[in-house]
């Protein structure tokens, strides 16, 4: 999987987009600017009705009073029958006169005298209708009682805080939709250039990210990021152009120890010396491949024989000693025979070196008619369970080695056609026994006749 395949697979869960966050704070910012605002806007159209109907009461109060003031209204005669309720009073709340629509929609039969039970309550209810009610002095006369009902107002109260309700309600869901719409749009740039960034191949040239038209916050971060890319590419040019140096100072004097080794070995017979003439060999190829990598990549050309196992076991005994050979090396292995050795020399090596002098190492060579199948173990602690796939990164190590034998041996495998996977073994009571690593190849499926003439072109 691509480092890009997980961004395009599952988009950041909704809790976690900074477009959410940003539109989630618009949104109640602008619900809290909403709901003072409109508290404060139906206050004040409440408070406006409320003196306008206070106004109107009074001045239908003092409607009635001029009636008795001006003489044009005999206290004989029965009050005239409008929309409102009124009552003359004396100075202590006693019954002078009441309108009809008071008698009526009340039941009560109100007598001259009676107490007025309505005198102390500015609001009260008749016939569920709400009323509010205001005196008036008269002279000469007593007080002057007047009600007016006041639905209307109550159902604009009413209508207003439904409105004001529903507004907090509809408003934060068409905030936070449009919030997130802006912030898509808005955002669109900085989501573009997580794709990018999250594409780059380190190992390859860190091209920078398209800038936006827009000079903008998001436009100030990609700037930043291109510059710290650029600052990176530098920095990795340096070390390969160091590690290049360093391997070419290397090389020459590698060389002239392998032909030194050979010809002395060749010379004496010592095993020792025929023993450090491989170790030379295989350094060779370990700067060889640290040349490599310093242009910027790994890569190795195969040189194809068909070799006896046997040859390959004589070769990796003399390397790594103390090793275990297991299994059937009676058959020929169609290889590149140096690379081969040198994967399987990554892998001992590194057994041996965890395993200890006094730990076991064993190679298990294992075929079938489609594949063959080393099996290197050792008596170690086994491998870091968090460094997982990443045990075979370049100069990642589990402990005290240059992390880069085990990138080559699953190269090398990969060029023959096959793989290399590595775990660990358990004993019989499920505790780790040590590492374990299988190197497949593909088999040879030679027939007889060739065989036996690639037999011939490689010395026993």
């Amino acid at each position: 999987m691509t480092p890009g395949a997980g961004l395009h697979s599952a988009r950041v869960a909704w809790r976690h987009s900074l477009r959410f966050r940003l539109s989630l704070m618009y949104t109640l910012g602008a619900l809290l600017i909403t709901a003072v605002i409109g508290f404060g806007i139906t206050a004040y159209l409440l408070g406006q009705m409320n003196r306008q109907f206070d106004t109107r009461l009074a001045e239908r109060a003092e409607a009635v009073a001029d009636r008795f003031t001006s003489g044009t209204q005999d206290i004989g005669k029965r009050l005239p029958a409008n929309n409102i309720y009124t009552a003359v009073l004396t100075e202590d709340n006693r019954v002078l006169a009441v309108s009809a629509s008071l008698r009526t929609d009340t039941g009560r039969d109100f007598k001259f005298g009676d107490e007025f039970p309505y005198a102390h309550h500015a609001s009260f209810d008749i016939l569920d209708v709400p009323l509010r009610s205001t005196i008036r002095p008269v002279p000469e006369y007593g007080l002057v009682w007047v009600a007016l009902p006041e639905t209307d107002l109550v159902v604009a109260r009413n209508s207003a805080a439904r409105a004001l309700l529903l507004s907090l309600l509809v408003a934060p869901l068409l905030l936070l939709l449009l919030g997130w719409l802006v912030g898509q749009r808005m955002l669109a740039g900085l989501g573009d250039a997580a794709e990018l960034a999250d594409r780059i191949d380190p190992s390859r040239s860190l091209a920078t990210l398209p800038l936006p038209e827009r000079e903008d916050e998001v436009h100030r971060l990609l700037t930043a990021i291109n510059r710290l890319l650029v600052r990176i590419e530098a920095g990795q040019q340096r070390e390969k152009q160091l590690l290049g140096q360093i391997v070419h100072e290397l090389g020459a004097p590698l060389t002239v120890l392998k032909a030194s080794l050979s010809s002395a070995g060749e010379r004496t017979g010592d095993p020792e010396v025929m023993r450090a003439a491989l170790v030379a060999d295989e350094l060779t190829f370990t700067t060889q491949d640290l040349m490599q990598l310093a242009r910027g990549q790994l890569e190795m050309k195969l040189v194809w024989h068909f070799i006896p196992a046997q040859t390959l076991r004589a070769r990796l005994d003399r390397l790594v000693s103390g090793v275990q050979f297991e299994g059937d090396w009676t058959g020929g292995i169609l290889c590149d025979p140096d690379r081969l050795t040198q994967a399987l020399r990554n892998l001992l090596a590194n057994a041996r070196r965890h395993a200890g002098v006094d730990g076991t190492v064993s190679c298990r060579l294992d075929e079938t008619p489609e594949w063959l199948t080393f099996t290197v173990r050792d008596s170690g602690p086994g491998l870091p369970p968090e460094l997982g796939e990443r045990i075979f990164d370049p100069f990642v190590s589990g402990a005290g080695s240059s992390g880069l034998g085990l990138s080559v041996s699953r190269q090398i495998a990969v060029m023959h056609g096959g793989n290399l996977v590595g775990g660990n073994h358990f004993s019989a009571g499920g505790v780790v026994a040590g590492a374990e690593f299988l190197l497949t190849i593909p088999g040879a499926a030679l027939g007889e006749d060739e065989e036996d003439e690639l037999l011939e072109e490689v010395p026993a």
